[in-house]
């Protein structure tokens, strides 16, 4: 059986013209442009270089294991076009049984860490220009989200109109805003507006892996390298503590938030350590919460994952309408092209109304699209 299936994360690979063609004109010297590099081969670089995005290694979905690395030579005819091209993009989708991807960016979430407001700005502006085209060769299968700087609040409730306006369907958030020192993080009241403009529009806004730098105030990873990779997931937490602790949800209970390819097996235990602070240390670990952490954990927050088949074994301990399954193409993450095959393997004896959620519904609710991806079930089983 063929499941109908809804990716809540999925990537795009930025072309070269993505950015050079639609730049605020300032910055065209500095826009980011692909390169044949001599050791990586594809590569995307950003502000003259100064970045460098080995696309071999980063869209690596279906390559062996032992060909994943940053100075693994590929050249861009082994690429997946569907990283740039919408129509090939279909074709990878039909392979891989997904009837839909919500897209986000590659190179983009690497200059979300970048330190010039306005470069990232311009980057993002054009980025959205691109993207909100490149969807419209199916509009209900290629699911774009938007990019922000946020280098005011009020420049950021402007972005979220001009992303809906483009036809859009979210916002993927930076993990740190432009104007964080002079504004304040996320739970400060000043950024109430951009609450309120979210939820008015109803655009979800996402925090995805990789867009927060992981050294904020010096703080190393420590031990061998692999120990960064596990590491990632913190600063989405982090985020997600950010709100919950801070009392966003409470003055905007409407607003929904997604944290993205940090995985969700963890969502449980995190919901339980949250309570037990506000139960027996909310005496000298201040807060500005009504109700209890998971609530607002298990009602405002969905999370994306992947081949984390933990995600699945603790439906009954959490919102399971808030589980969003993603197959992460073409990052080297990816379950493509085999993303049935696993979730016929990790969803084995679960409720079929449960799985459905998890694949595809919960996803489609969020982004009001449920009637849409529904009809295209006809479609994925024939």
């Amino acid at each position: 059986m063929t499941l109908l299936t809804m990716s809540a994360d999925s990537h795009v690979t930025e072309p070269g013209d993505c950015y050079l063609d639609r730049i605020d004109p300032r910055f065209r010297d500095r826009a980011p442009r692909a390169v044949t590099d001599d050791v990586m081969g594809a590569v995307l670089l950003i502000d003259e270089g100064r970045t460098r995005v080995p696309y071999g290694m980063v869209a690596a979905a279906g390559r062996p294991a032992e060909r994943i690395g940053p100075f693994e030579y590929v050249p861009w005819e082994e690429l997946h076009p569907g990283g740039w091209d919408p129509r090939a993009r279909l074709g990878e989708q039909d392979r891989d049984g997904v009837a839909s991807e919500v897209l986000y960016p590659s190179a983009g979430m690497l200059i979300c860490n970048l330190d010039d407001p306005d470069y990232k700005k311009a980057c993002f502006d054009a980025y959205n220009l691109w993207i909100a085209e490149f969807q419209q060769a199916s509009p209900t299968r290629l699911v774009g989200v938007g990019q922000t700087a946020l280098r005011s609040v009020e420049e950021g409730v402007a972005d979220l109109q001009r992303i809906r306006d483009l036809g859009l369907r979210g916002v993927m958030m930076p993990g740190m805003p432009a104007c964080l020192e002079r504004v304040g993080d996320y739970d400060d009241p000043a950024w109430d507006p951009l609450w309120e403009a979210a939820v008015a529009l109803r655009l979800p806004l996402s925090f995805h892996i990789l867009t927060a730098r992981s050294n904020i105030g010096g703080a190393e990873f420590r031990g061998p390298k692999m120990n960064s990779f596990l590491g990632i997931l913190r600063a989405n937490q982090d985020i997600v503590g950010t709100m919950v602790f801070g009392g966003v949800f409470d003055r905007h209970p409407e607003l929904q938030i997604v944290c993205v390819e940090a995985d969700a097996g963890w969502v449980p235990h995190w919901a339980y350590r949250a309570d037990h602070a506000a139960d027996r240390h909310s005496n000298w670990l201040t807060a500005s919460m009504q109700r209890r952490p998971s609530e607002y954990l298990f009602e405002n927050v969905s999370f994306t994952f992947q081949d984390d088949w933990t995600a699945f074994k603790v439906v009954d301990l959490l919102n399971h309408r808030k589980l969003l399954w993603a197959s992460d193409h073409p990052h080297s993450d990816a379950t493509w092209p085999d993303s049935q095959a696993l979730l016929a393997e990790h969803t084995a004896g679960l409720d079929p109304a449960v799985r459905d959620d998890i694949v595809w519904r919960n996803c489609a609710r969020l982004y009001g699209m449920e009637a849409e991806i529904a009809a295209l079930a006809p479609e994925v089983h024939r």
